[in-house]
């Protein structure tokens, strides 16, 4: 059974995609960037932004029926390599034990240039 979840961002609607899609026992999070979608405000430091991505995430599991816990397979969006360092370090946090299979990628852009991160993850539902 497949199920779209949304966070009510502007962007899903507008450019037609879900915040998180639950098919079967798997959750695929779409690439999330470091808005506080209450605000729509974006921070500058790019820990900052991922610190938002991870609330953003975290909620979208609860709401699956996952959590932070049950992601299996992260990949991490930075858009200048000094970025790299303050963006696993909150990783380093958030996973501790963890310890998803990951992959960090320096590309040229993101959609808009505030953002300086965006993280993409899949996670399992809880058993």
């Amino acid at each position: 059974m497949r199920r779209l979840i949304s966070t009510g961002s502007p962007f899903e609607r507008s450019f037609g995609y879900s915040r998180a899609v639950i098919d079967g026992d798997l959750v695929f999070v779409s690439g999330t960037t470091g808005y506080d979608y209450v605000t729509m405000a974006m921070p500058d430091d790019p820990a900052e932004q991922t610190r938002n991505i991870f609330r953003t995430i975290g909620a979208v599991l609860d709401e699956a029926g996952s959590s932070l816990s049950q992601i299996v397979r992260a990949q991490y969006f930075v858009t200048d390599r000094s970025y790299c360092e303050p963006v696993l370090g909150v990783c380093g946090e958030v996973f501790g034990e963890i310890r998803p299979a990951a992959g960090i990628y320096v590309i040229a852009g993101l959609l808009k240039r505030e953002m300086k991160v965006e993280i993409e993850v899949t996670a399992r539902l809880r058993s």
